[in-house]
């Protein structure tokens, strides 16, 4: 009770505001033999941020308690610093998605789904599959988190970690058979993120991307980053097993080759349909073709 009490009378203003530290736990850890690491005591304090992503908030806190730590157990205390590995900060998004809408040209919605089920599978027990397979939820998330001026290094460690809670690295997702057929995904991650303080309150991007989201709660802003990576990570698995990644990829260089071989509005459509059907994609054959398509 008197370290909390002395944590939150570090920091008034979050308390005044509803939140502040909340909770301690002591965690001794043994010495390591194989590494040479000595016997550690960490203590771990546990605080409501509200709205802020709260590195500051923490880290003062965390600095006042150090003379009182340093009393209570008669030892030198090392450091006091927030962890971005903020297991009781959990986002979770859920889908369902109806079997017979995954159906494409050359599979069944069945056959779809299961696939994807079984990649899901092959990124829990593997590894290798699963840093590429969480790389692609990331693409979603990291994306929002820079948008909207938050810490976007923070979040990917602690999600990365997250994924290795098991001791093995593994996926962040998992697709199931939903009990009428759907397919069934699920992601929870760890997301500390805030709407105030830092650069949200004056970089002119982050306040832009605020007002299109339409300025949501540090709660809601959570909700809408898992979202955006279990949307990612659906589509990721779904062209793997159904048409393959390149398919796609080589749709985005054509246009990049377009658009650097100086094609314009329709012009870059039709620049990148034409490479799509060549047998060779590169930026002269993309000359080329626009400059065949502006004589014509």
């Amino acid at each position: 009770t008197e370290i909390i009490h002395s944590a939150n009378n570090a920091h008034p203003s979050i308390v005044r505001r509803g939140g502040g530290a909340r909770a301690i736990r002591v965690n001794q850890i043994k010495a390591d033999v194989s590494s040479g690491a000595p016997e550690f005591l960490i203590l771990h304090l546990y605080v409501e941020t509200l709205e802020a992503m709260g590195a500051n908030i923490i880290n003062t806190m965390m600095e006042a308690i150090i003379p009182l730590i340093e009393e209570l157990s008669g030892g030198q205390a090392l450091m006091g610093i927030l962890s971005n590995y903020a297991t009781e900060c959990l986002a979770t998004a859920t889908g369902r998605i109806p079997a017979a809408a995954l159906a494409t040209k050359n599979w069944s919605g069945e056959e779809v789904r299961d696939r994807i089920i079984l990649a899901s599978h092959a990124a829990t027990v593997d590894p290798y599959r699963a840093v590429t397979h969480n790389k692609g939820i990331m693409n979603g998330i990291d994306a929002v988190v820079l948008a909207t001026g938050n810490d976007w290094r923070a979040i990917a460690a602690g999600i990365h970690a997250f994924a290795s809670r098991s001791g093995q690295y593994r996926s962040l997702t998992t697709w199931s058979k939903g009990e009428n057929g759907d397919l069934v995904g699920e992601l929870t991650v760890p997301l500390p993120v805030g709407t105030v303080g830092g650069s949200i309150s004056f970089h002119p991007g982050a306040k832009i991307a605020h007002e299109l989201l339409g300025y949501p709660s540090a709660d809601t802003l959570e909700s809408i980053i898992v979202s955006v990576g279990l949307a990612q990570n659906f589509s990721a698995i779904r062209a793997l097993v159904t048409d393959g990644i390149q398919r796609g990829h080589m749709a985005l260089h054509s246009r990049s080759l377009a658009i650097s071989a100086g094609a314009k509005g329709e012009e870059i459509l039709a620049v990148s349909e034409k490479l799509n059907q060549s047998k060779n994609m590169n930026l002269a054959i993309a000359k080329e073709i626009l400059e065949d398509l502006r004589r014509a």
